[in-house]
């Protein structure tokens, strides 16, 4: 599904070190987990099958895992995204985990300073906070959350709030986030429009686009935050990650399965109106004018076996001119998904930490 070259990577956009060397000239890979609550399952099942996904992952390699804020959708248990990241982090030891991302407007940016500030004091190093502007969620829940239909247009200045109170310098005189301060928790703008790109460019931010799921914007949305970035004390040069989908499996058919399972529960989430699911109502879908912007959604999906995924997320990262990719596992069920990265890190050259090869040792530009 992805036909490109390979391009470079750019530098690490969070000011640590890492705890082994990375061999190769490298594109990292981390994790995307949605916390998807299964059939028959419970949000206990999901959170626990987080921290499992957790451990494996810090074992393979991967760089870091991200959880979303959304709320109110029955099938995602990451709703309260700073208290799963605390659960996971408790039981992991090295691996990067963060938001990805605190749906900005639906916090004060105090609050969103205390809780990650909180994480980054209990465990040092090894916290991220991403952001984005959208509800993550329905008119309806936004009521429900009490939140301002206006408060995305103070997005920019909310971002800015924030960074000093994890900073050294608060803007609102005589309040300060305890714990945050001083924290400098690395921040990064999430977005799949040219707004974020235009904002993480202006503020010298790492931008993470959301192509696993909007991927219209993509190539126009790098290219711009590229050209125009400005140098902060986070970031000296542009860092962008890029979302995908994968579904590694152990036969390419199996793969292809998988994606049409994939498919057929994107349909039945975006258009089957709370019935319960069916597989064949859901291939019906597909079928229909609206199954058109389900696979439009996953335009941006690699899968085979795990070599044929390393040499499409090559591709891919070419694409995107992206320095690191946050992969969405996709298989329908769980064991596959973990499964999956398991041997997209087996294919994978220099195996911890986890990488995509790459042909140039140039950084990727505009």
């Amino acid at each position: 599904m992805v036909r490109h070259e390979v391009a470079g990577w750019g530098a690490y956009p969070d000011g640590f070190s890492r705890p082994a060397p990375e061999l190769h000239v490298t594109i990292p890979l981390s994790i995307l987990d949605l916390a998807p609550i299964g059939e028959g399952e419970t949000p206990h099942d999901s959170l626990a099958a987080s921290v499992t996904l957790a451990r494996r992952a810090e074992t393979l390699g991967y760089r870091r895992i991200w959880y979303a804020e959304h709320h109110n959708i029955p099938g995602i248990a990451s709703s309260a995204t700073s208290v799963l990241i605390a659960h996971v982090a408790a039981n992991t030891s090295t691996i990067r985990l963060g938001a990805g991302g605190i749906m900005l407007p639906n916090h004060p940016p105090l609050v969103i300073a205390e809780q990650f500030g909180t994480l980054a004091t209990l465990h040092p190093g090894r916290i991220d906070l991403g952001l984005g502007r959208a509800p993550g969620s329905d008119q309806r829940t936004m009521q429900a959350m009490r939140r301002d239909p206006r408060s995305a247009d103070r997005f920019p200045d909310d971002v800015l709030e924030l960074q000093g109170y994890l900073g050294e310098r608060s803007l609102v005189p005589g309040v300060e986030a305890t714990p945050g301060k001083g924290t400098h928790v690395p921040l990064y703008v999430l977005g799949s429009s040219l707004f974020g790109a235009q904002l993480a460019a202006a503020l010298g931010l790492p931008y993470a686009f959301a192509s696993h799921f909007a991927p219209a914007a993509l190539e126009e949305a790098v290219r711009r935050y590229r050209a125009d970035f400005t140098p902060s004390t986070q970031l000296e040069t542009p860092y962008v990650i890029a979302g995908v989908n994968v579904l590694a499996a152990d036969t390419s058919e199996l793969a292809r399965e998988q994606l049409r399972a994939a498919e057929r529960r994107r349909a039945h989430l975006l258009f089957g109106q709370g019935r319960p699911y069916d597989p064949a109502e859901a291939d019906l879908l597909l079928d229909s004018p609206a199954g058109e912007q389900v696979r439009e959604m996953l335009r941006y999906a690699v899968l085979g076996t795990g070599a044929e995924v390393v040499d499409g997320l090559e591709r891919f990262a070419a694409h995107a001119q992206a320095d690191e990719l946050m992969v969405a596992p996709s298989a329908p069920d769980r064991a596959a998904a973990l499964h999956g990265l398991e041997l997209l890190a087996a294919a994978t050259p220099g195996r911890s930490p986890i990488a995509v090869r790459a042909a140039s040792s140039s950084g990727a530009t505009a």
